[in-house]
């Protein structure tokens, strides 16, 4: 199925067309696991990175559509410290990680609500796992939402620590931190 999908490194010009496939994500694909207030605590950990785009770790993939290229799914992997959120997320840390010590990160997944189980999501890891183990780094981690910890427990990743912090409307947000051998 995903010979149907190319991708490619995302850039700046890209962002207005990722913005609207993360909201489309979030607003439909968080439903089954969440209600409307959590899903509103939830966006408060999620938004564009543009450090991603810049260091050009971060992808998107297309399909034709009605004779028109479509963004159906984007994600990446980050070689530096910080594990989830956009650019305004309070507690990023920037600095570069040591591929010798620090895992890479896998970092803002996302799927069009129409495009989702095609293997997008599998295809995304694929490519920032591979890209991770060429840069160096031995294992990689993510902060994974409720809703996207089954496909990354079923792709190899080990949950090793939960973090709950309370939404602006104080309902929590739960951040699952997984981690995965590239060796």
């Amino acid at each position: 199925m995903t010979d149907r999908f190319t991708h490619r490194i995302a850039t700046l010009d890209d962002i207005p067309a990722i913005m609207d496939l993360m909201a489309a994500s979030i607003e439909h694909n968080m439903r089954e696991f969440l209600s409307d207030d959590e899903i509103a605590a939830a966006r408060e950990s999620m938004g564009v990175d543009k450090t991603l785009i810049n260091d050009q770790t971060y992808f998107v993939i297309e399909t034709e559509a009605g004779g028109t290229t479509v963004m159906v799914a984007c994600g990446g992997w980050g070689k530096r410290r910080t594990l989830f959120g956009g650019d305004t997320t309070s507690g990023r840390d920037d600095s570069l990680a040591d591929p010798a010590i620090h895992a890479a990160r896998i970092r803002a997944m996302y799927t069009h609500p129409e495009w989702i189980r095609k293997g997008l999501g599998t295809l995304l890891l694929e490519l920032g796992e591979n890209a991770a183990r060429e840069a160096g780094f031995r294992t990689i981690e993510l902060g994974s939402t409720v809703p996207g910890e089954p496909l990354y427990k079923v792709r190899g990743y080990t949950a090793f620590h939960r973090e709950v912090r309370t939404g602006a409307n104080g309902l929590p947000n739960t951040i699952i931190h997984m981690r995965k051998s590239l060796v």
